[in-house]
C-alpha cells in the first residue's frame, strides 16, 4: 500500500518539476514594429522579432551550433461571400554560424545575396537575425484600387536536430524552439 502511494507521490512530484522547467524556459517571442508601406512599384514589408535570444541559445550559438529563423509572410485579398484569394506567400530564411577560429558571424539568407554578410560581435548578428527590411511582398500593380487586404507574418526558429536518437536524453533542447503567433495587418488598397 505504502509503494503504491509513495508511487504516486514521485509522480506528482516528478510532474510538476517537468512543468515547472517549461514554465521556466518558456519564451515569449513576439513580431514587432511591423510596418506595411509602398513604393510606386512593390508593396514592402518591415518588422522585427523581439524576445528571440535566450541566454541559452547564445551560449549555442558562441559554441558553434547555426541558428535558422524562418519567415513566413502570407497576402491575402479579402472577399465577402466567397474564399479569400491568396497573392502571395513567402518563407525566408536567415542563418547564422559562429565561426570560432575567426571569431566572426556569417549571415546567410534564403533571398538576395548567396555570399553571406560577416559581423564581427554576436550582437550586430542578432540585430540582423530578427529584422526584416523593406520585403518586396508583391507589385503594386497586382493589387485592385479600393480591396481589402490582409498580411499576416509569423517567425519561427527552425528546430535543432541532433544526430540520431539524442534528442531524447536531451530533452532540454526545448528551451531551443520558438515560434510568434500570426500576426495580421488589415488595409485597403
Amino acid at each position: 500500500m505504502n509503494f503504491v502511494i509513495n508511487k504516486k507521490i514521485i509522480g506528482i512530484v516528478f510532474g510538476i518539476i517537468i512543468f515547472m522547467q517549461s514554465a521556466v524556459f518558456a519564451q515569449e517571442a513576439e513580431l514587432d514594429n511591423i510596418i506595411v508601406t509602398n513604393t510606386r512599384d512593390d508593396l514592402l514589408l518591415y518588422f522585427n522579432v523581439k524576445g528571440a535570444f535566450t541566454k541559452e541559445m547564445e551560449e549555442a550559438i558562441l559554441s558553434g551550433v547555426p541558428a535558422s529563423f524562418t519567415y513566413f509572410i502570407t497576402l491575402h485579398r479579402v472577399r465577402d461571400m466567397w474564399l479569400d484569394e491568396k497573392l502571395s506567400d513567402i518563407e525566408i530564411v536567415y542563418t547564422i554560424k559562429y565561426n570560432k577560429m575567426k571569431n566572426e558571424f556569417a549571415f546567410y539568407q534564403s533571398h538576395g545575396n548567396e555570399k553571406p554578410e560577416i559581423f564581427k560581435s554576436l550582437n550586430e548578428a542578432k540585430k540582423h537575425m530578427s529584422e526584416i527590411e523593406s520585403l518586396q511582398v508583391i507589385q503594386i500593380d497586382r493589387l485592385k484600387k479600393g480591396s481589402h487586404y490582409q498580411i499576416s507574418s509569423k517567425a519561427e526558429l527552425s528546430k535543432l536536430t541532433l544526430p540520431l536518437y539524442m534528442h531524447y536524453l536531451l530533452f532540454f533542447v526545448s528551451i531551443w524552439d520558438f515560434e510568434t503567433d500570426w500576426y495580421t495587418i488589415d488595409f485597403t488598397y
